[in-house]
């Protein structure tokens, strides 16, 4: 489970109605009794509905959680339902909408990536990157799993990865020093090495390295390094990575690695959710 601290939820909260609602006031109707429902608009992975209800709730609503993250949804489905004074609907509406958008996208485009992938092989897993946007990591890193997937790294001190930048600074150091480097300061992790072309896979791999992320590869190159490590009695793990989509992941997959590593959900678009707001016993469109 991703647990999203209450300071996250209250933060939202204040970005949009941190100074009140001037509308909602000048029309006399904060104390008016009003009900608020969530609908999917479109086919979605429903993600963050959770921390939707937590908004609300923390602004004096009570809400009806129906739909959970990592639900698949047709059109019309409801994910929730709020009741309260016009003043708190109308305080969490956008924040809450824009939150449940926003992770149903990615959640949804992880989704479609795996699909893709197991469409040719059907143990392959998909890894989604850290690159999520600044400062949305914990929700982003939900609703990867939301949608099925898993997480390459959630930072630095996940796991090690040696990068061409690391080995820059360590120039007369070749595969087999730099893995036995590695191996020595941290033996209970596995080492993963970044690698820009079919020598460098080759060449890590028969110094030890555990975990081969084959960064940019055509998919022949892939298709290429499983052929000539098949021989290995350990082979790595081969991770493609860099412009993995769900356009591609099949021929990925097919080429042979066992993860796809991806970033492109981050840039999802967002699942139109549809929101009513009106009076208890009434329903206008909002």
């Amino acid at each position: 489970m991703v647990y999203v601290p209450d300071a996250d939820i209250d933060r939202l909260i204040a970005e949009d109605a941190g100074f009140g609602d001037l509308t909602t006031a000048a029309l006399g109707i904060t104390a008016a009794a009003g009900v608020m429902r969530f609908t999917a608009r479109h086919a979605m992975v429903v993600c963050a509905t959770e921390e939707a209800a937590r908004l609300l709730a923390r602004l004096g609503a009570r809400v009806e959680l129906i739909t959970r993250s990592g639900q698949a949804v047709q059109p019309g489905a409801p994910l929730l339902t709020a009741h309260g004074p016009g003043a708190t609907l109308h305080a969490g509406w956008k924040a809450a909408q824009t939150l449940v958008e926003w992770a149903s996208g990615i959640a949804t485009s992880v989704a479609a990536i795996i699909a893709a992938a197991r469409s040719e092989r059907p143990a392959i897993v998909v890894a989604c990157t850290r690159k999520a946007v600044p400062l949305t990591r914990t929700l982003s890193i939900k609703a990867v799993h939301s949608g099925g997937g898993v997480m390459h790294r959630t930072g630095l001190s996940d796991t090690v990865l040696l990068f061409a930048e690391h080995r820059a600074f360590l120039p007369d150091l070749d595969p087999a020093a730099l893995v036995a480097r590695l191996r020595a300061a941290a033996p209970e992790r596995k080492l993963a090495v970044e690698v820009a072309d079919v020598a460098e896979a080759l060449a890590f791999a028969h110094a030890g390295a555990d975990i081969l992320q084959l960064e940019k590869f055509p998919i022949d190159s892939v298709a290429h390094v499983v052929a000539a490590l098949g021989a290995l009695p350990h082979r790595p793990l081969l991770v493609a990575a860099g412009g993995v989509s769900a356009a591609n992941a099949a021929a990925y997959a097919a080429a042979g690695a066992d993860v796809l590593a991806t970033s492109a959900p981050y840039a999802a678009s967002p699942r139109d959710v549809q929101v009513t707001i009106g009076l208890s016993d009434t329903r206008s469109t909002a």
